[in-house]
């Protein structure tokens, strides 16, 4: 199974998709460690970004064949993006569930004052690629992110992916 996780910088995307994998016991891959893996940081041009995208297609492909579900952990801000994975699930007839993280702008602010492990996006980043957002138009679960909900949201990404499975 695929699973992407998607949200604007700072909503809680990356810390809800590791806990997610942690839990299902899938691989988590994060759109920023693949970026800085690929020694791509600070290259943030639309191509640039697609070839992050597509590493992380190569990846999730290797993983798939070793019979294991994947979570992808990125903005996912443009449909070409998304269509990657959907054409992959497709391919590989597997499985694909799309779940897109969101919090107050007040709180995304306020994450991003803070130094983040791999991520450079500040909320000048936010605010752009809040602006290049393309809407959801496929079925997704959207999860509400605050300081103190993640067991809520875990419980309910769950309850989505095990529905989707019946």
């Amino acid at each position: 199974m695929i699973i992407l996780v998607s949200g604007l910088p700072g909503s809680g995307k990356s810390y809800f998709a590791e806990k997610l994998a942690a839990r299902l016991g899938a691989v988590y891959l994060n759109s920023d460690q693949v970026r800085f893996t690929m020694s791509a940081s600070g290259k943030y041009s639309f191509q640039d970004k697609l070839l992050v995208y597509r590493e992380m297609v190569n990846q999730t492909i290797r993983f798939l064949d070793e019979k294991k579900t994947v979570i992808i952990d990125a903005t996912f801000y443009r449909q070409v993006m998304r269509d990657l994975f959907f054409k992959l699930s497709k391919d590989k007839s597997k499985p694909i569930r799309f779940i897109n993280v969101i919090a107050d702008e007040e709180l995304i602010r306020e994450r991003l004052d803070k130094p983040r492990r791999f991520s450079e996006a500040d909320f000048s980043v936010y605010e752009k690629v809040r602006e290049e957002f393309e809407e959801i138009t496929i079925p997704h679960l959207t999860l509400q992110s605050t300081n103190d909900n993640i067991t809520l949201l875990l419980n309910k990404a769950i309850q989505y992916i095990s529905d989707e499975r019946k």
